[in-house]
């Protein structure tokens, strides 16, 4: 009896929720590496953080007395629940980066703010000890810093990859700006140790405050030079960062679910980080200077080239009598809200025999895994999603690539224009197919800012307009045939 007693005391019992909270994050995570159960591993990882919250605020007690502010701790939960709630079913797909940012920003703010309440109270309780203990702030110091450097840089970076994303902030693209983030980094580690070793001083936080300042303006600097055809590097570095931060939190009040729930997000958006430079041809460190986009332009200028068009009945004879097509979808697909004409237009061509395929480029769109997400709203099956090297093994055997609002993740230049900012980019290789479409507004340049020589190759036809317009006509004509 008393040890059924002991297992079930207020300890024993968070202990336990903490274990289990941190098993559904990482049974969530896992089902998270496929579209047919990504959306039961979103709800495993949700459960697992909702029933650590409730059983933090029913048992947590700290000198033997349970958590007060209950009411208040409750009313924050509803609003914040309800901001999270309205903001999800309102967003657009093509404003899902834009939200990526602000919520994984947020995340980077609350491991900050823990650290500069936790900071003061930890340099009073140590000013108070013995000389030998109080001239080294220890493990919790070490936590509390880099919880704040960490958060700090991240919600500050967050918020401007935001403004990029949504077309309020441009960028500011200047070699010094190397040198400078650099040196800013090279500040904020020298400035942790001081503070680590500083004697601490009562009610003396002008030091954390200043750390924290530079921290944000760091996050600030990181940011603005980065060009946005890089931003879905940036977004998975800052999720990392955010996810280390909250792991700081974790070590600083011993708290298992959170520092289990900030070792995936940070392991895993370290991963997706490297994965992604690799699909960009950047190094991690260019990434953590903050070097992308600062090259030239780049490109070849065209304007003595010829564009050729192609009509809506010549292309819907083409596609409908060909073998196998391969979509490549980008960002303007999901600008123009045609995912599901997209995959109408699938749908008929396989209907006439021919094989349908999507070529997704890791870094298409503004973050990582938009094409998927986008296709998968509009129920393409995931089996048809093909992955930029198994379909650049294909495109020799392709009679027609159609490029629908992509740009960037096609253009040639990345191979043979050694002037471009993007050259050694892996691309998807559309002129290895024997014919290719490209479906554009107008010849403006994509993310990158930079020309597409694509367009102008004799293997290519320009038809031009809104993506749901036109596929919506295209389809009308395949089925007219």
């Amino acid at each position: 009896m008393e040890t059924i007693t002991t297992f079930t005391s207020e300890l024993s019992i968070l202990e336990i929720s903490y274990l289990i909270a941190s098993i559904l994050f990482i049974l969530g995570l896992k089902k998270l590496s496929h579209p047919a159960t990504a959306r039961a591993g979103n709800l495993w990882a949700a459960a697992g953080m909702g029933a650590a919250i409730l059983f933090t605020i029913l048992f947590h007690q700290k000198d033997g007395q349970p958590i007060g502010n209950i009411i208040w701790i409750v009313v924050a939960l509803a609003i914040g629940s309800f901001i999270g709630w309205y903001a999800s079913i309102k967003v657009k797909m093509t404003a899902m980066p834009q939200m990526v940012s602000i919520f994984n920003g947020m995340g980077g703010a609350c491991a900050a703010l823990i650290s500069l309440m936790e900071f003061p109270k930890m340099q009073n309780h140590l000013a108070s000890l013995p000389e030998p203990v109080s001239n080294m702030l220890g493990g919790e110091g070490i936590a509390i810093l880099l919880g704040l450097m960490i958060g700090g840089v991240s919600f500050a970076g967050s918020m401007i990859a935001f403004g990029k994303l949504d077309g309020r902030i441009g960028d500011i693209k200047h070699p010094i700006l190397r040198i400078v983030n650099l040196t800013f980094l090279v500040v904020l580690f020298v400035a942790l140790f001081v503070i680590l070793f500083m004697k601490p001083e009562a009610d003396n936080n002008f030091p954390i405050y200043l750390f924290a300042l530079a921290a944000l303006i760091y996050g600030v600097t990181f940011v603005m030079p980065i060009g946005g055809a890089d931003m879905p590097v940036v977004i998975s570095l800052l999720n990392s960062f955010t996810g280390v931060a909250a792991a700081m939190g974790g070590f600083l009040y011993g708290n298992q679910a959170m520092l289990t729930g900030g070792i995936l997000v940070g392991s895993s958006g370290t991963i997706l980080t490297i994965l992604m430079c690799k699909a960009m041809n950047r190094s991690l460190l260019n990434v953590i200077i903050g070097a992308f986009g600062v090259a030239g332009a780049g490109g070849v200028e065209a304007t003595d080239k010829t564009v050729k068009e192609i009509s809506l009945s010549d292309a819907a004879v083409l596609l409908s009598y060909s073998q196998k097509v391969f979509i490549v979808p980008g960002y303007g697909l999901a600008v123009a809200q045609a995912q599901h004409l997209c995959h109408e237009l699938d749908n008929l061509l396989a209907s006439k025999g021919v094989e349908v395929k999507y070529a997704i480029h890791p870094v298409a769109g503004r973050m990582p895994g938009h094409m998927n997400v986008l296709l998968a709203e509009a129920d393409v099956p995931y089996e048809k999603l093909v992955e930029m090297e198994d379909a650049n093994n294909e495109m020799s055997n392709t009679d027609v690539v159609i490029v629908i609002g992509a740009n960037d993740v096609v253009n040639p230049a990345a191979e043979d224009d050694p002037s471009s900012p993007i050259y050694g980019m892996p691309i998807i290789k559309a002129l290895d197919a024997k014919n290719v479409i490209v479906m554009k507004r107008s010849m403006a340049a994509g993310y990158a800012a930079i020309p597409n020589n694509l367009f102008y190759h004799a293997k290519n036809r320009m038809l031009f307009g809104d993506a749901k317009a036109t596929l919506q006509k295209l389809v009308a004509e395949i089925k007219s045939l």
